[in-house]
């Protein structure tokens, strides 16, 4: 006997699963939404919040984004939640530092500034970004699946795909193939792109196109990040009736005659039933949870395989804004002048966020890729990335208060007029003693344009996934592309909410 039912659970607290969510809640279906272990964005220490993961909002700019939001009846809310960063991306090396505003206008200024030379190559190379970027908005506006599934879904997608810029291009074709080989701006876009996706290796030039474009054509910044949008979007999922409960995990998939049909939540005794099972999971992780029954034969035999060999390495560091340079925007990347390894490997660029607080202090969170087995070794990281940052702001290193990641487990370092003063055990502020990071993901064989990884329908029937893995090439753009397709597959199996949804006014809004 099921405990309750209903119509969808959902598995996760990653975009693309609220966002889901919030669409089927909006659609009137019964929906519960589980945060099965994932932790908050943000934790504290003392009195002072910090980030344990690197947050910004890239997909903000989708057309897919756009028409969640228009559909939630909450374009005007989003705007007073949201402003534009500006300027929208720094790079930041030794001697130097290129501004990308908005405005096109100082943005060339900037460009004649620090690479003269190369003005109407990089004004070529915009003007092309622009024009891709406009074609593939208008292909991410349809309702298709992104990625098809079915026969039909093929074809219906590839109608869209077929005018897209790029995605017939060679593997290696270098959409930057006209600045000199080794110059400072194939670095800057590369490390843009390697932040944006979720591949451990460089995507197909479609992708790399797609994410440069995302940093450099109007940047949505959240005061808090992502705490920010999970709670825009979880007050969506509970104003339609749905439930959110971060806490909570599944503990095992219930199976009715080979098909999902329910979830033991961790300390309940009966199952609690439903149609349909979401999940940002991997295929292989869902299997798990079902004790390997219930897997589709085709599923055995075709699933792509994913690894992973690279993790995104976070560090929050709390300082007093007299430490920053007024000049230093919301986002930038760092570029070290030459690599500390003796390898002479190259040196990994650093991602950093600031947020301002109404008081005297600010936060910087910084992330670097760090490959498992790379010359940094993971107790080494933290140290690395606040050397390389006081490096290039000086004035930081006198203003540090505190300077913590949870990846490393290593304490959470205070600080006083420069110096460390005392570690404190994670232990003792009730954190646990390490957390894994966010992984960046190798797919077996590639998927759909070299962008997809494993597919929206999941491995047992009536599971679906949107997960990072689904469309990874694409990073966070990919996990709404799948949470668009799993409502749209749930909503077009039950024609009474097909039909509602049909007749619902979601071009005017009210309320």
């Amino acid at each position: 006997m099921m405990k309750k039912h209903y119509d969808v659970i959902v598995l996760g607290r990653s975009i693309g699963a609220l966002v889901a969510a919030a669409l089927l809640a909006r659609r009137d279906f019964t929906v519960l939404l589980l945060g099965h272990g994932a932790p908050p964005p943000t934790y504290a220490v003392g009195e002072h919040t910090l980030h344990r993961r690197s947050f910004t909002f890239l997909a903000a700019s989708s057309p897919t984004w756009k028409r969640v939001i228009a559909e939630l009846a909450q374009s005007q809310t989003w705007k007073r939640r949201t402003q534009n960063a500006e300027p929208m991306l720094q790079a930041i090396a030794p001697g130097f530092r290129l501004d990308i505003p908005a405005d096109d206008r100082l943005f060339a200024r900037e460009v004649d500034r620090e690479f003269p030379e190369l003005h109407h190559v990089v004004e070529q190379l915009y003007g092309r970004l622009g024009q891709a970027n406009a074609a593939v908005d208008e292909a991410f506006d349809s309702d298709a699946m992104w990625p098809p599934g079915t026969f039909w879904e093929r074809r219906e997608t590839a109608k869209f795909a077929a005018g897209l810029p790029y995605v017939h291009a060679e593997p290696d074709a270098d959409l930057l193939a006209e600045f000199p080989r080794g110059h400072f701006y194939r670095h800057f876009v590369r490390a843009s792109v390697l932040f944006g996706t979720h591949l451990s290796t460089m995507p197909p030039t479609f992708a790399v196109a797609r994410l440069h474009g995302a940093w450099t054509r109007g940047l949505t910044r959240l005061e808090a990040g992502e705490a920010d949008l999970e709670a825009f979007l979880a007050e969506r999922i509970s104003s339609h009736g749905g439930q959110c409960h971060f806490s909570e995990r599944a503990s095992s998939l219930v199976l009715r005659r080979g098909v999902a049909a329910g979830i033991l939540i961790e300390g309940d005794e009966q199952p609690t039933g439903c149609e349909y099972i979401v999940t940002d999971l991997e295929g292989e992780a869902l299997a798990g949870l079902a004790q390997g029954q219930g897997i589709h034969k085709r599923a055995l035999r075709e699933w792509p395989r994913i690894t992973s060999t690279v993790g995104r390495f976070t560090v929050s560091i709390i300082v007093r804004k007299d430490g920053l340079p007024e000049a230093l925007g919301p986002e930038s990347i760092v570029f070290l002048p030459e690599s500390p390894f003796p390898n002479r490997a190259r040196p990994p660029s650093i991602r950093m966020s600031r947020f301002d607080s109404a008081g005297d202090t600010s936060l910087l969170v910084a992330e670097l890729l760090l490959p498992d087995h790379g010359p940094l070794r993971l107790s080494d990281a933290r140290g690395f990335v606040l050397r390389a940052i006081s490096r290039e702001l000086p004035f930081v290193e006198r203003h540090l208060l505190i300077v913590d990641s949870a990846n490393d487990g290593l304490p959470v370092w205070t600080f006083d007029a420069g110096k460390r003063t005392q570690d404190i055990e994670r232990h003792t502020l009730g954190l646990p003693p390490v957390e894994p990071m966010k992984r960046q993901l190798e797919v077996d064989p590639p998927g759909y344009l070299g962008l997809s990884g494993e597919p929206i329908r999941g491995p047992i029937e009536r599971t679906l996934l949107l997960g990072r893995s689904v469309m990874p090439g694409l990073g966070q753009e990919g996990e709404l592309l799948a949470a668009w397709g799993v409502a749209r597959l749930i909503t077009r199996n039950d024609r009474r909410k097909a039909i509602m949804r049909r007749d619902m006014w979601t071009k005017m809004e009210i309320g």
